[in-house]
């Protein structure tokens, strides 16, 4: 078993103060501005997004790999809509754009063992039952 471990620390009022997250190697700093507006900084939904994307990468590339298809290069852009609903602010999907340079295979099985992929990813499966996911991927 691995077990991952981030901390954030946050200090004054949500409009007014600021906060820090660090995991890893990784420290960034963030703010109401930077998760509500378009501050500077990072907010927990570009982490969480930042993380289903390597996730995804990872699992593709295993599937293309276990397939018979080795990848030269996987890339995958997530984008969360984050959005107020009546219950409060909630991610309501992430899309996944994932584009491969990938020899020998169609685009069919690509996006077949893409889709696979996103079923087996641990960050797709975390969030699954709670957000709708959204897989776009096509050959470079």
């Amino acid at each position: 078993m691995v077990k991952r471990n981030a901390n954030a620390v946050w200090k004054g009022t949500l409009k007014g103060g600021s906060g820090s997250m660090s995991y890893g190697t990784y420290k960034g700093n963030f703010s109401f501005l930077s998760r509500f507006e378009n501050g500077e900084g990072t907010n927990p939904e570009e982490l969480l997004v930042a993380a289903h994307s390597g996730c995804f990468s990872m699992a593709f590339s295993l599937e293309l790999e276990t397939a018979g298809f080795p990848s030269n290069q996987v890339e995958t852009e997530a984008s969360a809509t984050f959005e107020k609903i009546e219950e409060g602010w909630r991610i309501t999907s992430i899309t996944l754009t994932t584009r491969g340079d990938v020899p020998n295979i169609d685009e069919a099985k690509f996006v077949e063992l893409a889709e696979n992929a996103k079923k087996g990813c641990p960050i797709s499966n975390a969030l699954s039952s709670n957000i709708t996911i959204i897989l776009d991927a096509k050959l470079k």
